[in-house]
């Protein structure tokens, strides 16, 4: 989170395009811990911990990262693209799941996923160009997420922000990995099971924190559009890279492909239909939510 908004002040300051700040800083940075964690669980012999980790964070993205704030303020879907950018992280979702259909995620699956997320940041252009995101959209959105994160702004604390950042991410990804396994192996349950908890849930923190801050603002409506870019980039960018660079292909238990993948799909195929009618994830929605995620961690243990 510190990193994150170190980064977006550094690239205000030196003048980047508020376009280009939420293609990379933004995007890329609150996907950025479990970008580490799956890439380091993979490097070091656990690949079930690194999908579990991405399937796990963006189930929790959705029915408790939107859920829980949900309660706390009502969070509008009618901003300009959310439906377009909703039917893309099912498309995204579906990709996914038909390649973990097949087994393993290889090299193979890793490159059709960045080829995905090649095709994922054109539509972001393209659908920002047709709506002069340059002009006029983006400074809004720059104020409304300076009201929520509060980001720092003289150039020696901005400098503080990146790299205590920059330290502590790595820092705190290994020991996550390093108390999930443990914690996995006193308890006797594999490490898929922490990774799509215990994990999961360290990793979305972040956009937890931000999303929740929002809603006590009343600034709640920027949180869907982050989760949906979140989503897709866990798993078009994240576990892309992680099929790419993992030693050997990241096998597929069946229970994946009975219970967590059907849920993160559920949990998507939700916030999509919500996105398409523009509607509004209210309390009675956002409880709902919250209670399917309970029940499905219960469902875990």
């Amino acid at each position: 989170d510190v990193l994150v908004r170190g980064a977006i002040s550094l690239a205000a300051k030196i003048r980047i395009s508020p376009l280009i700040v939420g293609l990379t800083v933004v995007a890329l940075g609150t996907s950025a811990p479990e970008l580490v964690v799956s890439v380091r669980a993979a490097l070091v012999g656990y690949p079930d911990l690194a999908i579990a980790n991405v399937v796990g964070s963006n189930i929790a993205n959705v029915l408790l990262v939107v859920g829980l704030p949900a309660i706390v303020y009502p969070m509008a879907c009618n901003q300009p693209g959310v439906a377009a950018d909703g039917r893309v992280m099912m498309g995204a979702t579906l990709l996914f799941i038909a390649l973990c259909a097949l087994g393993a995620l290889g090299r193979i699956q890793g490159i059709v996923l960045l080829i995905g997320l090649g095709l994922f940041f054109a539509h972001v252009i393209r659908s920002s160009s047709l709506k002069q995101v340059w002009a006029s959209e983006a400074p809004d959105e720059s104020l409304a997420m300076e009201r929520i994160l509060g980001l720092p702004t003289t150039t020696m604390m901005i400098g503080v922000f990146v790299v205590l950042g920059a330290i502590a991410l790595p820092l705190g990804a290994e020991l996550l990995i390093r108390g999930g396994i443990g914690f996995a192996e006193a308890l006797g349950i594999p490490n898929s099971v922490i990774g799509l908890t215990m994990v999961a849930l360290g990793t979305s923190l972040p956009e937890l924190a931000t999303t929740l801050v929002a809603a006590f603002k009343k600034e709640a409506e920027l949180a869907v559009g982050n989760v949906i870019g979140s989503n897709v980039l866990n798993l078009l960018a994240i576990m892309g890279v992680t099929a790419l660079i993992s030693p050997t292909p990241i096998e597929i238990p069946d229970r994946f492909l009975s219970l967590n993948l059907p849920v993160m799909f559920a949990a998507a195929l939700v916030l999509t239909i919500v996105t398409s009618r523009r509607g509004t994830v209210g309390r009675a929605l956002g409880a709902t939510l919250l209670i399917g995620y309970v029940t499905y961690n219960v469902v875990l243990f």
